[in-house]
């Protein structure tokens, strides 16, 4: 129960507060974060940690900005994601399917270890808010995606 009042107050701050243009480029609804250093991702992407799973509440909610271009390695989550789109275009695929175009607006729902990757189309930053359950386990992170398959319509 307290999984889905964290995950619902979560969608409506983030409805509550919406993205405001500006002349040059829209405005976050969270900071960027800090940059992330670990070889998980291609290029430039940023992680503000929103909520830190604990023994109370298995869930870790982020905002994660991607350059143009940045996506993450295939990877799996024990227990899922769920993934909102806030800003940008970005990508999302699922190990023997096609790549699919995610928008500011889409929810992309991650079944447990269902091997996929994500991230920012080749010409538009993108950024996510990613809930990950941890109560089965952290992450597996997988292979590289290929260009190749990046690049796949």
């Amino acid at each position: 129960m307290k999984n889905i009042l964290v995950i619902s107050g979560v969608i409506m701050t983030l409805m509550a507060s919406g993205c405001k243009e500006t002349s040059d480029k829209s405005e976050l609804i969270f900071p960027k974060g800090e940059k992330i250093n670990n070889t998980n991702f291609t290029g430039t992407a940023w992680l503000n940690t929103l909520v830190e799973g604990d023994s109370s509440n298995q869930n870790s909610v982020g905002s994660v900005t991607f350059e143009a271009g940045v996506r993450t390695k295939w990877h799996s989550h024990p227990a899922g994601q769920i993934i909102l789109a806030l800003n940008g275009k970005g990508y999302y695929q699922e190990k023997g399917k096609s790549k699919i175009i995610i928008k500011k607006g889409d929810v992309i729902t991650c079944k447990h270890d269902i091997p996929h990757w994500h991230g920012a189309s080749s010409d538009s930053e993108f950024v996510q808010i990613a809930i990950t359950g941890r109560e089965k386990g952290p992450t597996l992170w997988l292979e590289e995606v290929r260009n190749e398959e990046y690049n796949a319509k």
